[in-house]
């Protein structure tokens, strides 16, 4: 039977493997920063601490099917993690890693909550190093014979601003590899793009195009 220490334990523990993959999240704006990780993995590990309750106290009741309750953390964290992919304007999905991210999550504290401290640990080691570290290599993985760069744009906030943006990118063969939208005030957004293209010569061209769209307020790139 679980005592009072070995709860409150797997409980603080569980908080503290989560805030270091949201913090990650938080730091790069994505839809479910760290709040979000830190509540989903603290509610598996009490479903976890839940389930072992229920398995001491009431294995001898056919009616109590506990091991079924931690398994469906993992099936309906999915419709969590949906609500974090998006599609934008210009065709591009964004979310999925985030998705993923609060999938090992809930995976970590349903291990926390079993007691299994060492693979949660070691889990979320490799989780942090793999967004912080494979994030740059799957992009020039990706991009094998391309340019990148970084576009920062500031425009009135209106509908069908990032489309003009996406049809000129793709005009000139650019390729999107993620966007970022953030609301500057009531009437302006910043829009960040991290774009590929073979034709590095253009890109001064392409940033005279985009500061010529209606609405656009700045333009900026780096890298």
């Amino acid at each position: 039977m679980l005592d009072n220490k070995q709860v409150i334990i797997r409980l603080v523990l569980t908080i503290l493997l989560s805030s270091f993959i949201g913090i990650d999240r938080e730091s790069t704006k994505k839809p479910a920063g760290l709040r979000t990780h830190i509540l989903v993995s603290l509610g598996s590990t009490l479903i976890m601490l839940l389930s072992i309750y229920l398995n001491k106290n009431f294995q001898q009741d056919s009616f109590y099917y506990s091991d079924r309750i931690a398994a469906q953390v993992i099936s309906g964290i999915g419709f969590l993690g949906a609500g974090t992919i998006l599609r934008r304007d210009t065709g591009v999905i964004t979310g999925l890693t985030t998705a993923a991210s609060l999938w090992v999550v809930a995976a970590i504290g349903l291990t926390v909550g079993a007691g299994f401290y060492l693979a949660a640990i070691l889990t979320t080691v490799l989780v942090i190093i793999t967004l912080m570290s494979f994030h740059r290599f799957g992009r020039r993985l990706k991009t094998k014979g391309y340019y990148y760069f970084y576009l920062s744009i500031v425009s009135v906030d209106k509908p069908g601003q990032i489309g003009k943006i996406g049809q000129l990118l793709g005009d000139y063969g650019v390729n999107i590899l993620s966007i970022d939208i953030e609301h500057k005030n009531e009437d302006l957004i910043r829009i960040d793009l991290d774009v590929a293209m073979k034709e590095y010569d253009k890109k001064y061209d392409i940033l005279n195009d985009l500061a010529s769209i209606d609405s656009i307020v700045e333009v900026s790139q780096s890298g």
